[in-house]
């Protein structure tokens, strides 16, 4: 048996929460959603919906509330984890597809979503900016070789989390995950998936990703990646 477990890191989701599970619930795997310290009312959205509900008492970081669910995950008996965004910009069709593609193809251990392998029609001028300048830093400074750095959309095996562990509570869990592939010489599949954009995810993705490369940058001089 292959249980799925599906975890989405929330922080002040309440206004999008419902819409993006809407379209997984339907689904036969768990659903896990990590409430990192919201102030708005995310829980009351989700008390009616078919989820496993856990929260941070405080904001603690996109990677802590992934590390938090995909434990979880783990512990209640899930096969295969896969990330997803509670602010509706990942599909369900290419969720479905990294599942399907881990579950047929046994020597691969992590699936990743990738915007770059076919060019993506939708993406904002400044966010393609900010990617490509991801892209060519994580190749150059830290030889991190993927078309898509700070892609969030992921499933792999549960066998395979102690490799990719990751420490960083924030975004730099992307990159930290990324190097642990290359380091522990896990085996991991691109597959090409839209993003869905509109201002309210840019606007709140723009500051975290301007201040990212400074600390990609300080971790690599440290050591820390």
């Amino acid at each position: 048996m292959n249980k799925v477990a599906v975890v989405i890191p929330a922080y002040n989701e309440a206004n999008r929460i419902a819409s993006t599970l809407s379209p997984l619930t339907s689904e036969d795997f768990d659903i896990i959603i990590v409430d990192d310290g919201s102030t708005d009312n995310t829980k009351d959205v989700l008390k009616d919906c078919r989820v496993y509900y856990l929260r941070h008492d405080v904001n603690l970081g996109q990677g802590a509330a992934l590390l938090t669910g995909t434990q979880f995950a783990i512990e209640n008996g899930a096969q295969i984890i896969a990330h997803f965004d509670a602010d509706n910009q990942h599909r369900k069709e290419d969720l479905l597809m990294l599942i399907k593609e881990l579950k047929e193809n046994s020597g691969i251990e992590i699936i990743l979503g990738s915007r770059f392998i076919s060019a993506q029609t939708n993406l904002p001028a400044f966010k393609k900016l900010i990617l490509s300048v991801a892209k060519i830093f994580s190749k150059k400074f830290l030889s991190l070789h993927f078309t898509d750095p700070q892609s969030g959309l992921r499933a792999f095996r549960s066998q395979v989390f102690l490799k990719i562990l990751w420490h960083s509570n924030d975004f730099l869990h992307c990159t930290e995950i990324l190097s642990k592939i290359v380091k522990n010489k896990v085996v991991f599949k691109e597959l090409p998936i839209e993003v869905n954009y509109n201002t309210d995810n840019q606007n709140k993705m723009v500051k975290p990703k301007i201040s990212m490369g400074w600390k990609l940058l300080m971790n690599k001089i440290v050591g820390k990646l």
